[in-house]
């Protein structure tokens, strides 16, 4: 039903391309040290031509879709990770072969922006997608319970990937990759956990793992790039859970957008929603955990917040389409994925 990229040995190339923002001057020193880390990891890397750029993205929509395209197709390349998301990768959408794309699956892996194309790869074509760490996220070691994207993308198809709620999470901000590009550690400074909205009591689901970042794959509802009854028909019959987080939208913005998912029937098929950590702010008498609970509370399945599956690092390691199990207890919340 889905279909998985094979897994990327030692030796295997690895592409960076930018289909949305480039990387600034300043940032540069980082993404040398990412590649590297890259092929620290035992891989080769080979680099796009727009990688750099200080604009709203690195080149112009054809220029990001042609090189995407080629570096997704060529069989020597088994995985793609861009530096890091941006604005406007929804200009790729109508210019990509989607047949070519999964015609020989290449693992994109992203978040943020990048969820622009992971989440309509999955839902047109049934071809596994990641959404974790970014390529300038690399250097950081992963905390358990959590795996790498690295990690993620050597298992074969057929096994199963288990992680958990981090223990803590950075609230105070992001690192200066100007002035620390050999940062590798991150500062987790509050406890974790995550946090069951709609009711009380244990959960134990299980469904095909679908979502992306709230402020980009919202605007997909309603388009040939957003269907998930078809997603559904075609390679779900067991439902979804659907991970949503928010870069920064405040809590009234995440109502709307929420909202807007609902109406579209993104949840529809779905067994539970699981909704990231954010750093979008709260309204007076209206938090981000209102809007998940308004919005969402009285759909009848379980809803969870402050999963770590964002901009607030750490970050969980989520395989688009595959057949996800959470459980969630008060001692502990376990996410474990079967490539199958």
């Amino acid at each position: 039903m889905i279909r998985y990229p094979r897994p990327v040995v030692d030796g295997d190339v690895v592409g960076v391309v930018s289909p949305s923002a480039g990387v600034e001057a300043q940032h540069q020193a980082r993404l040398a040290v990412a590649l590297d880390r890259v092929r620290d990891l035992g891989f080769r890397v080979r680099a796009g031509s727009l990688l750099s750029g200080s604009g709203v993205a690195s080149g112009s929509a054809q220029a990001r879709a042609d090189e995407l395209m080629a570096m997704m197709t060529d069989p020597q390349v088994r995985a793609v990770v861009p530096p890091w998301g941006g604005e406007i990768a929804i200009d790729l959408l109508h210019r990509l072969d989607w047949d070519e794309l999964a015609a020989d699956p290449t693992w994109l892996v992203g978040y943020s922006d990048i969820s622009t194309l992971l989440l309509p790869l999955i839902l047109r074509t049934g071809v596994a997608t990641l959404h974790g760490q970014n390529l300038m996220d690399t250097p950081y070691r992963v905390p358990a319970p959590m795996a790498a994207w690295h990690e993620v993308v050597r298992a074969a198809s057929g096994s199963a990937i288990t992680q958990g709620a981090a223990e803590r999470y950075r609230a105070s901000g992001f690192d200066d990759f100007a002035a620390m590009p050999n940062v590798d550690e991150y500062t987790l400074d509050t406890p974790g956990g995550w946090t069951r909205v709609d009711a009380d009591g244990d959960v134990d689901v299980t469904g095909r793992l679908i979502g992306g970042c709230l402020e980009t794959v919202s605007h997909l509802a309603g388009t040939p790039f957003g269907d998930v009854d078809r997603f559904v028909r075609d390679h779900a019959p067991e439902g979804l859970i659907v991970y949503l987080e928010s870069a920064q939208s405040d809590a009234a913005d995440v109502t709307r957008r929420l909202f807007g998912l609902r109406y579209a029937g993104w949840f529809t098929h779905a067994r539970a929603v699981l909704i990231g950590r954010t750093r979008g702010g709260d309204l007076a008498g209206w938090s981000q955990h209102d809007a998940a609970r308004h919005v969402l509370g009285d759909l009848g399945i379980p809803v969870l917040v402050d999963v770590d599956c964002g901009h607030v690092p750490p970050h969980l390691s989520l395989v688009n389409g595959a057949l996800a199990t959470v459980t969630h207890t008060s001692e502990e919340s376990i996410l474990r994925q079967e490539l199958r």
